[in-house]
């Protein structure tokens, strides 16, 4: 039995748009349930694409933080009904849960709503190459071994992505677009930046180790494509600082898109028309 807010109780109107079809999309720590999900982005993002396979990298739901306290506004109603109108327009939907949602790795195997669950998965491309996709958090020591540290760690991000919603609130105000905070500080930082590379570096090996030829994760916030030794390590970010997921055309191109910095595009190259009417006028 689903919770209430799982089920598509046909409340969702979503707008009539140019949809762009591929063959797979990727999308990981949404974390829904927290202030900091960009759910109107991803929105955006599900509604301007059609896909034969959606998987759900893990950390969709964060149950860590609705442990402490219940926090679920209709906007992630919206993205679970959208998530779930894609299921029954014939879309092969496969969740494969990562720390913040891990009270779902008891139902693995199982099949909620048409969303299959499982704790690891082998996609094959269109040109035959063979990937693991996985959330990734068992290549992170500090989850694995120092569980502690890891929700202390949670607590200094989410005060960080509060400081990040202040940014964008005031933004808001100017009529600016999104813009990362987060996402620029851990750019910044050497110890971000040297536990990426340490956890790609993880991540690669694994797969060379499981005998295919590359692998999907979330979890670190980041999004790459990079190669390691003839492994190609695939990341495809999240929905809380970056908005990118990982997508495959149908020839098995794999590329990222970046759909905080599309809408940016967007809206800079909106206002420069509208400038430009102004003073033609």
């Amino acid at each position: 039995m689903l919770p209430d807010w799982f089920h598509d109780d046909g409340h969702e109107a979503e707008p009539e748009r140019e949809r762009t079809k591929l063959r797979t999309i990727w999308i990981s720590d949404v974390h829904l349930g927290t202030p900091g999900c960009n759910a109107e982005l991803l929105l955006d993002f599900l509604r301007s694409h059609d896909c034969e396979t959606l998987y759900l990298v893990g950390d969709i739901v964060d149950g860590w933080q609705l442990r402490k306290g219940w926090y679920w506004p209709q906007k992630h109603n919206e993205v679970i009904r959208c998530i779930l109108k894609q299921v029954k327009n014939g879309t092969r939907v496969v969740y494969v849960p990562g720390n913040h949602d891990e009270m779902f790795r008891d139902y693995v195997g199982l099949n909620f709503g048409g969303i299959e669950m499982w704790p690891e998965v082998i996609h094959e491309t269109a040109d035959g190459r063979k990937l693991l996709v996985l959330h990734g958090d068992i290549f992170d020591g500090v989850v694995l071994y120092a569980r502690w540290l890891a929700f202390l760690g949670d607590s200094a991000y989410e005060l960080l992505l509060k400081s990040n919603r202040f940014v964008n609130w005031v933004r808001r105000k100017f009529g600016l677009p999104y813009w990362s905070l987060a996402a620029f500080l851990k750019a910044r930082v050497k110890n971000a930046v040297n536990f990426i590379c340490r956890f790609e570096e993880a991540v690669a090996h694994a797969a060379v180790e499981r005998g295919v030829d590359g692998v999907v994760c979330g979890h670190i916030h980041t999004a790459e494509i990079r190669e390691f030794g003839g492994i190609t390590y695939y990341n495809d970010g999240d929905w809380v600082e970056s908005c990118t997921a990982l997508v495959e055309q149908f020839d098995g191109r794999m590329e990222i898109i970046d759909w905080a910095t599309k809408k940016r595009e967007e809206a800079t190259e909106q206002f420069a028309r509208k400038r430009m009417a102004a003073v033609a006028a």
